[in-house]
């Protein structure tokens, strides 16, 4: 039986998968980089497409109505922009963790490769060992932290994007996670 044909095109981006994969994350995905960097740019996607997002989403609320089956507060448009925020919230809050996640353990890891330089003694051999480990530990641990930077820059121009087609759309004040990340854009 062949594989199955990927989804290709705009709907590949803005339908969820059929069969949805949940990704652990892993000390090991942290210490691979490439790993690491291919699973933020995944979790980047809702961003990169954000006005896609909104006329798709905007058009599957307008069809519900027609169909009679809308239900929701508020007017389309209005649903919609709520029904995005909460989809970007939770993906801005779970790369959040998975860089914390991952500088902390690439500190636990740069901590061990230190106290194995302080262990190493008067061995020179076993010294340069140690303090190359304990380099490629420490840039590995900055490009990780590096993500911090670029998750500020994707998090703005996302949020600039949606604020510029969800002019009235402010979250509910008792959501604080929501108004958290709202404030912060």
């Amino acid at each position: 039986m062949p594989p199955k044909q990927p989804q290709l095109g705009s709907l590949a981006i803005q339908a969820p998968s059929l069969t949805p994969k949940m990704v652990q994350v892993s000390p090991s995905t942290c210490h691979d980089i490439s790993a690491f960097k291919d699973l933020m740019g995944q979790y980047r996607k809702l961003d990169d497409a954000i006005n896609m997002r909104l006329n798709r989403t905007t058009a599957q609320f307008r069809d519900r109505e027609r169909l009679g089956l809308g239900g929701g507060r508020g007017d389309v448009e209005e649903q919609a922009c709520a029904h995005v925020w909460r989809e970007l919230i939770a993906n801005w809050s779970r790369r959040t963790e998975i860089v914390d996640y991952c500088v902390g353990v690439l500190d636990q890891s740069a901590h061990a490769k230190r106290q194995a330089l302080q262990d190493a003694g008067d061995d020179a051999s076993a010294q340069r060992r140690a303090r190359g480990a304990l380099y490629a530990e420490e840039v590995k641990r900055n490009q990780v932290r590096n993500e911090l930077v670029v998750e500020d820059i994707v998090r703005r121009r996302t949020a600039d994007a949606f604020r510029s087609r969800c002019r009235y759309f402010e979250p509910a004040p008792s959501d604080a996670d929501a108004t958290k990340w709202w404030n912060s854009g």
